[in-house]
C-alpha cells in the first residue's frame, strides 16, 4: 500500500521534472522528425504496434516519437520489400528487427538513445505507466513467443498485475540482446521483488543504458 502511493507520487513529481528537463531535446526532435521525414511526429493512433498491455492487460496507447515510415505496421504485413521484416520479427526469440529498413536515418539515432520512448512520460502522468516497470508488451507478442516458448505463461499473472515501466530491470540488463524467455523471466522476477530500493538501482543505471544505446534496435 505505501509501496504504490510512493511509487504513484515519484512517477507523477519524476515525469513532470523530465517532461519540463527534456522539453529542448523533444522540441529539437519534434522538429528534426517533421524535416527529415514526411508525417506526424508521433506514430500514428492507428498503428497497431501501440496498442498494449497495462496493468491487469488492459489496453492502453502507448506515446512514441515516430523512428519508422508512415504506416509501419502495415508496410510489413503488405509490402512484399518488408517481407523479410515480418518474417523476422515471428521468428526471432527477441521479437525485434535487426536493421529494420522501415527506420529512417533520425529514427535510428534516437532508438539508439531511447529518445523515441521520451513521451511515454506523458503515459505516466496518466496513469497508464510507471517510470519503472516491466516492459509494455504487445498482445500479438505474448501470444506468439509463449508457443515459441513454452513454459513462459507461468510469468504473465506476474508481469501483467504492475503497470509497465519507460524503464525496467531487463531494459538496464540487455534490452534487444535478450530473447523473450528470459525478458519476461525479469520482468515476471522484478514484479514479484519490487520496492522502491529497487526502482532506484534500476533508475541509476538507466541513463548509462541511453548513452550507451547497448542492445537498441
Amino acid at each position: 500500500m505505501y509501496y504504490e502511493f510512493i511509487k504513484r507520487t515519484i512517477d507523477v513529481i519524476g515525469s513532470i521534472f523530465l517532461i519540463i528537463l527534456f522539453s529542448p531535446v523533444m522540441l529539437l526532435t519534434s522538429v528534426v522528425i517533421l524535416v527529415t521525414s514526411p508525417g506526424p511526429i508521433f506514430v500514428e493512433k492507428t498503428n497497431s504496434h501501440m496498442r498494449r498491455l497495462g496493468k491487469n492487460g488492459k489496453i492502453f496507447r502507448l506515446y512514441k516519437f515516430r523512428s519508422m515510415m508512415v504506416k509501419a505496421d502495415v508496410l510489413e504485413k503488405t509490402d512484399p520489400r518488408f517481407k523479410s521484416v515480418y518474417i523476422e520479427k515471428r521468428t526471432k526469440g527477441n521479437y525485434k528487427v535487426m536493421n529494420d529498413p522501415r527506420v529512417t536515418k533520425v529514427g535510428r539515432f534516437i532508438r539508439k538513445h531511447s529518445i523515441d520512448e521520451m513521451p511515454q512520460l506523458f503515459n505516466v502522468i496518466k496513469g497508464e505507466m510507471s517510470i519503472v516497470g516491466p516492459r509494455a508488451y504487445l498482445p500479438d507478442e505474448l501470444r506468439e513467443q509463449q508457443k515459441r516458448f513454452p513454459g513462459t505463461e507461468k510469468h504473465f499473472k506476474d508481469v501483467l498485475s504492475v503497470k509497465p515501466g519507460i524503464t525496467g530491470y531487463w531494459q538496464v540488463t540487455g534490452r534487444s540482446d535478450v530473447n523473450f524467455d528470459k525478458r519476461i523471466e525479469m520482468d515476471a522476477y522484478y514484479a514479484r521483488k519490487r520496492s522502491i530500493i529497487f526502482d532506484i538501482l534500476i533508475l541509476l543505471k538507466t541513463p548509462w543504458a541511453m548513452i550507451s544505446g547497448k542492445g537498441a534496435v
